[in-house]
């Protein structure tokens, strides 16, 4: 037994090199031994190409991305047929039912804030925090004058003015010494809300925190518009929603929008990498986000440098994940990624129409006068099972960061939506409503909504005569 024992050990240890050992060599000088010669208020990526060229190289090549299957950064709407055409549906009322495209590399995000619809003279400084290597820096200046500023008239202009660029360098390195750091101060506040110290993180954590202050989910406080992170409960998507129900409402956050077809307060998910990923299975082995989407690589096979291409695994698998896997074959675990995606993505439709079924059906309830207290019940359902769809389905991965998390969670949602639908059933009979001119009504309004070739003008296909708007009156 003590042999058996003794190998364990040494296979675990050989495991952990694989993990941690590319870190102990090469990308040659230590980052707390660098001196840079650079500002520490630095936040040109510029400013580093001549010191880091070979890192600089590799994160241009994010202008230039292409799809995997699943993902991709070619600039293109969400609403186009071969994607999901129903999201003016499930967005209705909101910003995200006029214009929501792909995400892009990191290198158009300043480009993409400024040409998307959604940001209008209303929108706040909050919009701007992920997207510029000026914030960190204005958070510093302006405190609290930062998040509710008014985005065109104050907090872009001042970006600009300060020479900033789209996410990159000074994101997540001290110019200095290129030592890794948080820069977004919500992710430090989220992580002590759960009694995570972050006084002293290991090199590993930071492989994912630098990540992970922004590829999260988040809300705009209700005092001040701060970029809050529900995560006081903890990372699952039933502790966020119970953060939503409790904490938030607490302090004055009920709502994103109020949906327009079923009139329900919603909640409108975010892009939960981080918290997906640490719940999954390759988070809990301790593998990191840089380790799968920064791999070190070879290049002109001597240099050895961590890649700067934010791209999917599956475009630099060698790297990615044979250093790992040792004992798969590279196109056998690509169709096994793929195969978890093709299975998650028919659960993620599945949710998603029942989830839009149930916004029309509690409609009716609406116009065919059923009592304020079942109209609730049922919109209490809606907008707990669209956020459990949405907290998926704005995750990037097609579910691979955590596939019986995400199913889980599918599954939740397909519950909640159904329970709005039988309890509008119900009510509907009562009624006296022809329950097949409801389903018949239900199928015309979504093909109006997929035959609509503006996708700006696809929103409005969601209500009509039989399902009018449920938009609260503006106030006097």
């Amino acid at each position: 037994m003590a042999r058996n024992f003794r190998w364990a050990f040494l296979l675990l240890a050989a495991v952990m090199l694989i993990i941690t050992g590319c870190s102990s060599e090469e990308e040659a000088t230590s980052a707390s031994e660098l001196k840079t010669g650079l500002s520490k208020d630095e936040i040109s990526n510029e400013a580093f190409k001549d010191l880091f060229p070979l890192q600089y190289d590799s994160y241009k090549k994010n202008e230039k991305m292409e799809d995997t299957k699943y993902s991709g950064s070619v600039k293109r709407s969400k609403f186009d047929h071969d994607k999901e055409p129903y999201l003016p549906v499930l967005f209705n009322g909101y910003g995200f039912a006029t214009e929501y495209n792909e995400d892009r590399g990191h290198i158009y995000a300043n480009e993409d804030v400024r040409a998307i619809a959604r940001i209008t003279d209303k929108s706040i400084g909050s919009c701007l925090t992920c997207k510029s290597t000026a914030v960190p820096h204005m958070i510093e200046e302006m405190g609290d004058d930062y998040w509710g500023g008014n985005f065109n008239e104050d907090i872009w202009p001042k970006a600009e003015a300060m020479g900033h660029s789209p996410i990159g360098c000074s994101d997540c390195h001290d110019p200095q010494t290129m030592d890794l750091r948080v820069t977004r101060p919500s992710f430090i506040k989220a992580m002590e809300s759960q009694g995570i110290d972050m006084s002293n993180p290991t090199k590993n954590d930071m492989r994912n925190y630098v990540c992970g202050q922004c590829h999260v989910e988040y809300y705009f406080a209700a005092d001040n518009g701060e970029v809050t992170f529900p995560w006081a409960n903890g990372f699952e998507p039933e502790d966020m929603y119970e953060y939503y129900e409790t904490t938030a409402k607490e302090q004055g956050f009920e709502k994103d929008w109020i949906h327009n077809v079923s009139g329900t307060p919603m909640l409108k998910a975010q892009h939960p990498d981080f918290e997906t990923h640490i719940e999954g299975p390759h988070g809990e082995a301790g593998v990191t986000c840089s380790d799968c989407h920064m791999p070190y690589d070879r290049v002109d096979g001597k240099k050895k440098i961590s890649s700067h291409w934010w791209t999917s695994p599956l475009k630099t698998m060698d790297q990615s994940c044979a250093t790992c896997h040792t004992n798969r074959e590279m196109e056998e675990l690509e169709e096994r990624v793929i195969g978890i995606q093709d299975k998650h993505m028919e659960a993620l439709h599945k949710a998603e129409d029942i989830s839009i079924t149930s916004h029309y059906y509690v409609n009716k309830m609406i116009t065919s006068g059923v009592s304020e207290e079942k109209i609730k019940q049922a919109q209490e359902h809606i907008r707990k099972g669209q956020w459990f769809w949405d907290i998926v389905a704005a995750e990037s991965s097609a579910g691979f960061h955590n596939p019986q998390g995400s199913m889980d969670s599918l599954r939740v949602s397909i519950e909640e939506s159904n329970a709005a639908i039988n309890l509008a059933i119900e009510e509907l009979t009562k009624k006296g409503v022809n329950l097949e001119e409801v389903k018949t009504e239900i199928e015309k309004v979504k093909k109006a909504v997929y035959d609509e070739k503006d996708n700006f003008k696809k929103k409005d296909k969601a209500v009509n005569s039989y399902f009018p708007a449920q938009q609260p009156a503006p106030k006097k």
